[in-house]
């Protein structure tokens, strides 16, 4: 009975997928989210953006202490996981470009300078080396309008 009901729910899609980022462990519990933005919000450029954090703490790049990370804001892209980078970034490490904007040194807010337009944002936990945690702590997409 219980394949049954496994198979059935694995025939419709209904299971999230599982990430699995690199070896650092997390706190699975850890929240990272925006304590001034919200989904559809309309703001002005240039745009602040701060940084929350629930479950661990926040160190430096290169930092290697237990439940610790520092913050990478993904502008402009597919969620975590998907996309061009996909599996790379899980395992590899976050690249930093335009869209992969990397907070190195413990930083929990920023200004960001963008044209007017709609925007998205996610922020995903990295650890000492800017790889996700083996359990990945990644905020919601939200998405904003500049004007």
């Amino acid at each position: 009975m219980k394949y049954g009901i496994i198979a059935a729910v694995l025939g419709l899609g209904l299971v999230t997928p599982i990430w699995a980022g690199g070896e650092t462990q997390s706190n699975p519990e850890a929240e990272v989210y925006f304590v001034n933005l919200d989904d559809g919000d309309t703001v002005s450029s240039p745009v602040t953006v701060v940084f929350g954090l629930r479950g661990m703490g926040v160190a430096p790049a290169g930092t290697e202490k237990e439940m610790t990370g520092h913050h990478h804001l993904f502008i402009n892209r597919p969620a975590f996981g998907e996309g061009e980078y996909g599996e790379d970034e899980l395992t590899n490490g976050i690249p930093a470009d335009e869209n992969h904007v990397h907070f190195g040194g413990g930083q929990t807010e920023t200004t960001l300078d963008l044209p007017a337009g709609e925007h998205t944002l996610q922020l995903v936990l990295g650890d000492y080396g800017h790889v996700p945690h083996s359990t990945p702590i990644v905020s919601d997409v939200i998405t904003i309008v500049v004007e």
